[in-house]
Order: structure tokens, then sequence, then C-alpha cells
């Protein structure tokens, strides 16, 4: 039967929820990894079965877990990772410099079609790539040594490579984004790579158009489409209809354009969802109403969705990596919250319900579709 998997990963463990294809009842399993935090659990669409875990703490370091059973075991798979060459240095906002160091990985995505292919994106800002599911790591050195490197800094979070965009066309050509550098774009396989970020504008920063420096928050696609991407950034929401080379603003109408998560709907590429939040020093919702929106024009008008989310003293956030889309025919919408809720909603965002709730505060939600 039909159903889809979501998977959580919070400050202090991973949870994996299944349902059915109807999303009414749910079954939680977890925590695994307990008291770790878990920054992103991501499933290999070449594999259900195939997981892997991004697990984290201060005391221990960095592990990546791997599940060949869909999450109901784990074990620990190679966690070398050694930046290629030297190592270099990039600014802090002082302008003082600082080497490269490896901190944590912030997202995994592994491949379509591969299920012993997965790319990792971490802190300090570089790409890895595993090729025997995740026994071995490589990284992809041409991006770190792009001649803007130096000028990449920290964002609140840390330097980080938070987001993997892979065309489904010619897996060769990927974006990724960096906080706080922006958009790069390679067209061979992570060789060489060139900054995306044209029509970006970031006031704050020494040049507020500069090429790089500009703190991306997240980027999203729709697979028939892979040259639309849409943005959430360090204010603005934004659209590129040519593969990144420019961008513009399609944020007018919501309460704030800033904000962590964006998505696109399964089947619609023109509907995309985001959760703003009140500012950058104000992390919880405006007006303290948690309303995910919607646009069903690719940004050209914005609607709120509320019906079964809280509307009044709600002050939570909703991480970047912590919103997905089931490909069910009536598409599920779900995204968790540092408050500990995991919400779905199976009628792509007209209603929503909690899964579960009283977690550690969610980092990561993933779904996948199972049949």
């Amino acid at each position: 039967m039909t159903g889809v998997r979501v998977l959580v990963g919070t400050r202090k463990g991973a949870f994996v929820l299944t349902a059915d294809g109807r999303r009414d009842k749910w079954e939680v399993n977890g925590p695994h990894f307990a008291g770790w935090e878990v920054y992103h659990v991501a499933g290999s669409p070449a594999d259900p079965d195939r997981l892997f875990a991004s697990q984290s703490g201060g005391w221990f370091g960095q592990i990546v877990q791997r599940s060949d059973d869909g999450g109901v075991t784990w074990a620990p798979v190679g966690n070398e990772f050694a930046y290629a060459g030297v190592p270099g240095t990039h600014q802090w906002y002082d302008g003082t410099p600082h080497p490269w160091e490896f901190a944590r990985v912030w997202h995994l995505e592994p491949s379509a079609t591969d299920p012993d292919t997965v790319l990792a994106g971490v802190e300090d800002a570089a790409l890895f790539r595993s090729t025997d599911g995740g026994a071995s790591w490589q990284e992809l050195p041409g991006l770190r040594e792009h001649g803007s490197g130096p000028r990449w800094q920290p964002g609140a979070g840390g330097m980080c490579l938070h987001t993997i965009i892979v065309d489904p066309r010619d897996p060769a050509r990927m974006h990724v984004a960096i906080s706080a550098a922006g958009v790069f774009r390679t067209e061979d396989g992570g060789v060489s790579w060139e900054p995306a970020n044209r029509g970006l504008r970031s006031e704050g920063i020494p040049d507020a158009d500069a090429e790089v420096g500009h703190c991306v928050h997240n980027l999203a696609m729709h697979p028939d489409r892979p040259d639309t991407l849409f943005m959430q950034k360090h204010w603005d929401v934004m659209r590129s209809d040519n593969g990144g080379a420019n961008w513009y603003d399609i944020g007018e109408g919501l309460p704030s354009d800033f904000g962590f998560p964006i998505e696109v709907h399964a089947h619609e590429p023109d509907t995309v969802y985001v959760v703003p939040i009140t500012s950058d020093s104000v992390h919880f919702p405006p007006e303290g109403r948690l309303r995910v929106f919607r646009s069903r024009t690719g940004g050209n008008e914005w609607e709120p969705l509320t019906a079964g989310l809280p509307q009044e003293h709600c002050y939570v956030n909703v991480l970047r990596d912590a919103m997905s889309i089931d490909s069910l025919d009536t598409c599920g919408v779900y995204f968790g919250t540092t408050g500990g809720q995991v919400y779905a909603s199976p009628d792509a965002g007209d209603t929503w319900a909690p899964i579960v709730s009283n977690l550690p505060a969610v980092l990561s939600v993933q779904v996948q579709t199972l049949s």
C-alpha cells in the first residue's frame, strides 16, 4: 500500500514517522541517537530503505549514520572529512583571517539514481561526495578554491553549505547555497564553479550588490522545470527563470520576507510555500500567528494557510531544512518547529494537523513517498 515516511532530525535525536496513503494515523519510531543533535536525515530516492543521518555533538564530534532497513537499525559509516589541498583562509566580519575548519555536516543529498552516492554540505563551507554508501568521503575542492573563497563569511549559524540542488537532467549540473556567501553553480560535476547571485541585494555588507557575500537561506526547484529556482534569503523571497543567472523579488504580499524554508508543490511547478518569521532578530511568526504562505502563481500572489495552525501566542521558528513535500496524488506538505511539533497537511496546505508534539526542537524534516 502507498504510504509516507517522514524523517525528522532534532536537537536531541532522530525520529521516523510513518503512515499509509490516508496520512491520518501515524506511527512514531525513536528517538534514534537520543541526546545528539541530528542536523539532517535524508532518504535515498534510488532505494527507499537506505537512509543517512548527520549526527553531531560537542563532545564526540560528527558522525554519519546509515540505515539499510528504513530506519529500524543504524550503523556509523566513514566519518573522515578532510579538506583537500591547502586549507587557505576566509574572513570573519571584522576582516580577521581564519583557517577553514570542519565543524559538522549540515545537509545530505543522496543521488536520485545510485543508492551508494551521496553529497554532503559541511561547515566550514565545502562540498563532499561519497560513492560507497558513506564509507569514504572526498571533497570537491573546486568550490572552496573559487577565487572568492577568502571573502566568504559565517552567518549566524556558521559558514555552512546547507542546500544542494542537483539538476535531474544532468547530475553534473548543481547549485549550492552557502551562508553567508550566496549561490554557486557548476556544470561539470564540481570541478569548476561560478557565483549565481546577480540580482541579489543585501544591506549591511560593504557592497550591497556584491558578486558574493549574500546570506541565502534556502533554494527549491521543481524537477519538471529545473531552470526555475526559488530562494528564501536573509530578507527577500526571490525567483530565477534562467538557472540562477539572474534573480528577481517575489516577496510582495507576505507579512515578512524573512524566513528559512521554501518548497515547491510536487505536481504544480508554480505552487510555492514559505513560512515567514518576523525578522532576523525576532525568530517567531509575525503577530505570533503560525502561517504557511502559498503562491499558486510562482510568487505573483500569496495566500495564508492557517486551518489547524495556532493563530495566537505562537513563538516558534521553522528552520531551513524543516519543510518537505510528498508526491502522492493529493500532495502532502510537512514542517517541524523549534517547539517540537511536526505538522502535516494531506491536501496541499488547505488544512493542517500535528503528527506529533513535544519533540526536541526540530532541525530537519524530509518525507519519502513509499509504494
